[in-house]
């Protein structure tokens, strides 16, 4: 069997500009070689027009061109001996603007299925003082926290036991339903009311509501119609 020096991708260096392909890259380090300048001026200039060609559809074309020869030169190290067109003005880009890192939030290790604006819900009721607010927000945590659970379960039942259990888990058994709190399933019947009513008042549903009987009789009528035309 023979033994095949392959390189891979992952293997090699990252590419500076991923919208030009590994290929440009080649060809300019390859250009950069050539001792004869007018051939490696024509190259240059040609390599820079199969750029254009990766990315087309351009509105302003005089700032694009400067664009590509820009990203041009910072591909190949900004030591490329090549004379720009005229009215393109070489920057030396030094490197690519990174965005800034988003702040994304730490997930609880345990039932993620509840999502973190949860452990935020619960953690903001631990802080309010005890009494008849903080217990009916503690009961909208919860049935906010049935509906998700249904969300991601829709094929196992849930009960408001489970839902009790894991608040008072989730909140280290600072947080529990109060007594005669009523089902937690309002939440949801809510949301299911309303989707019934945006379907209703959907333009949509507005349309084609004639009886079958009526849409039949009318087709057999253009049928007649224009039998007796032709």
């Amino acid at each position: 069997m023979n033994n095949l020096d392959i390189a891979y991708n992952t293997e090699k260096p990252l590419i500076r500009y991923p919208e030009y392909g590994r290929g440009i890259e080649d060809l300019l380090a390859f250009a950069k070689k050539i001792e004869d300048p007018m051939k490696r001026q024509k190259t240059v200039e040609t390599i820079v027009g199969m750029m254009q060609l990766l990315n087309p559809n351009r509105t302003n074309m005089e700032d694009y061109r400067e664009k590509l020869w820009n990203h041009a030169f910072a591909i190949a190290g900004n030591d490329l001996d090549v004379t720009p067109p005229p009215g393109i003005t070489i920057r030396h880009l030094t490197g690519r603007p990174k965005p800034d890192t988003v702040p994304y939030p730490k997930l609880a290790n345990r039932m993620r299925h509840y999502g973190i604006n949860v452990q935020k819900l619960i953690q903001k009721a631990i802080e309010m003082p005890e009494g008849p607010k903080r217990e009916g927000f503690v009961e909208v945590i919860a049935s906010y926290m049935k509906l998700a659970y249904k969300t991601w379960n829709r094929e196992h039942y849930v009960s408001d036991d489970v839902i009790k259990d894991d608040l008072e888990i989730l909140s280290n058994g600072q947080l529990e339903l109060h007594e005669g709190h009523s089902s937690l399933d309002i939440l949801a019947a809510s949301v299911s009311k309303n989707k019934d009513l945006q379907r209703q008042n959907s333009p949509s549903q507005g349309r084609n509501k004639k009886p079958y009987k009526n849409r039949k009789q009318n087709y057999s009528n253009y049928r007649k119609q224009r039998k007796k035309n032709t």
